[in-house]
């Protein structure tokens, strides 16, 4: 699992300074617009964009799904890559911002995005389901889903395979997390999910982007071992009914099995999330009231999108 660094507050150089910078960072916000008593009209905005993660496989093969894609200007994105360039929000503009719901019974995640006139659309993919059957395979994704799914570059990583020997009820390989490939099943066990990736936009470090656990059998006498979801929000695998991924983190779900009757679900995915994060002084307003717009470390302030909403920039 990835940690981020905490952005160190930001402040003015100084009464009248046209610059807002980040002390002991290569980077930093930059407000635009400045003149002889004129007002802000351009913000410097570093986002987390974390998309729905994908649902476990459930029938035969009980694979883990992979985390929604996790892409930042914060730090260190998902998939190994480093930080994207922040956006430029302008005054007199809405944005839209999509937060993806989880994949419900045996289908992908759905991707989440930040949209407007004026910027290029940030846009992460949902995560990949698991495998659900003996003939099929995991979905790609943000990060892919188990068995053999793979993950999207620079937002997450591919779902383990499939181990053991007994016909039809392998244990299974985890999903992809944000920050690290899913796990194999191995004899009787189960792979684990691929972890997620940590991030303070908020103000908090909180993990993001965890794969689901792979499933496993109960065979006669025989019981194998549940793969582990992956920091950030990845359900636990099972042989029955598999944990489901963690809302507002892009987890996958885990895998679950079926061995004659009832069927044994996998978990849905967990819904994403989305932070964008400006300068005190940018004035907007978020919608619905689900979404809120809070303090960040230095005077700052953070727009936490936990549903589908907008934000006006006045």
């Amino acid at each position: 699992m990835k940690d981020l660094d905490n952005l160190l507050p930001l402040k003015p150089e100084g009464k009248g300074s046209k610059k807002i910078q980040n002390r002991g960072k290569s980077f930093g916000y930059q407000v635009l617009g400045f003149g002889s008593g004129g007002a802000v009209s351009a913000f410097a905005t570093d986002f987390l964009v974390v998309a729905g993660g994908g649902a476990g496989g459930d029938y035969n093969h009980g694979a883990g799904a992979g985390a929604g894609g996790f892409r930042t200007s914060a730090g260190p994105s998902g998939g190994g890559a480093s930080a994207e360039c922040s956006i430029t929000l302008n005054s007199g503009i809405t944005y839209t911002v999509t937060v993806g719901p989880g994949g419900a019974a045996q289908t992908s995640g759905c991707l989440s995005s930040v949209a407007g006139s004026d910027i290029t659309t940030i846009s992460s993919a949902g995560g990949g389901r698991g495998a659900w059957s003996s003939s099929s395979t995991g979905q790609p994704g943000g990060s892919g889903g188990a068995i053999n799914g793979s993950g999207t570059a620079c937002q997450g990583y591919d779902g383990g395979t499939a181990g053991g020997s007994i016909p039809n009820n392998y244990p299974q390989g985890g999903g992809g997390g944000a920050s690290e490939a899913g796990a194999n099943g191995a004899g009787t066990t189960g792979g684990k999910g691929g972890d997620g990736v940590s991030s303070s936009i908020s103000g908090c470090a909180v993990t993001y982007g965890g794969g689901g656990g792979g499933g496993t059998y109960k065979h006669q006498a025989t019981t194998g071992t549940p793969g582990a979801g992956g920091a950030g929000g990845g359900g636990n695998g099972s042989y029955g009914q598999a944990q489901a991924g963690t809302a507002n983190t892009g987890g996958g779900g885990g895998g679950g099995e079926r061995c004659g009757t009832p069927t044994h679900a996998g978990g849905v995915g967990g819904s994403g999330i989305v932070f964008l994060r400006y300068p005190s002084g940018m004035e907007a307003t978020i919608a619905p009231g689900t979404n809120t717009i809070g303090c960040a470390p230095g005077g700052n302030k953070v727009a936490t999108f936990t549903v589908t909403g907008t934000l006006a920039v006045a």
